[in-house]
């Protein structure tokens, strides 16, 4: 009898060492941001890649805290969803699976009576 060592199973894939938001993400935000650019009410954004979290904040003006930050958290993905819009005080804004459901909150800025 002849002692073969086992096969071993191919390594798991590691862990993604951050979180991004895709091309049709980040198409469907910046469409938005021209939107609110266009209508005068946001100047600046940025952008913060981290391990749990992918953040887009909206700005007034450069130098201050951001009006709003979009989120994209994938450990919430099977419970409150896997995006939220955050106010400037922290409240959350709304939160959801789908990224243009959640971002219809910010498109009722745009509304305005003539």
């Amino acid at each position: 009898m002849t002692i073969q060592t086992p096969t071993p199973f191919p390594a798991a894939r590691p862990a993604p060492e951050q979180v991004t938001f895709d091309r049709s993400e980040l198409s469907t935000i910046l469409g938005l941001y021209g939107r609110m650019v266009a209508a005068g009410e946001w100047r600046d954004y940025g952008m913060s890649f981290l391990r749990e979290v992918a953040v887009f904040s909206v700005f007034r003006r450069s130098a201050e805290n951001p009006l709003y930050r979009i989120e994209k958290r994938p450990k919430l993905r099977n419970r409150q969803g896997l995006y939220a819009v955050i106010g400037m005080d922290g409240r959350i804004l709304k939160r959801g699976h789908d990224l243009r459901t959640v971002l219809r909150v910010l498109e009722v800025k745009l509304i305005r009576a003539i």
